[in-house]
């Protein structure tokens, strides 16, 4: 399913238009993406958390010179799904 998929299925299920729709979805992505890139986590009781983890700094190698480089740390996104979630898919 894509992001037309899904306003289809919010429009169908709310009874509301597409537009009304891709504005309710697009409000919420924004709410979401706002709240983690302060730091902040997003919990949907039963759905799951969006969080923010934080990947160390780690040694690689460049595959074409085999010299070792340093990968900086970065914050990451991260999605732990929530019990009726889980029970729903298995």
């Amino acid at each position: 399913m894509n992001k037309t998929d899904l306003i289809e299925e919010i429009a169908k299920q709310a009874d509301i238009t597409k537009a009304s729709a891709t504005r309710a979805l697009d409000a919420m992505l924004d709410a979401v993406t706002a709240t983690l890139a302060s730091n902040g986590t997003v919990t949907l009781v039963g759905f799951g958390t969006f969080s923010v983890g934080e990947r160390a700094e780690r040694t690689g190698r460049n595959p074409r010179t085999k010299e070792a480089i340093t990968i900086k740390g970065a914050k990451v996104p991260k999605f732990k799904a929530g019990k009726a979630l889980k029970d729903a898919v298995n």
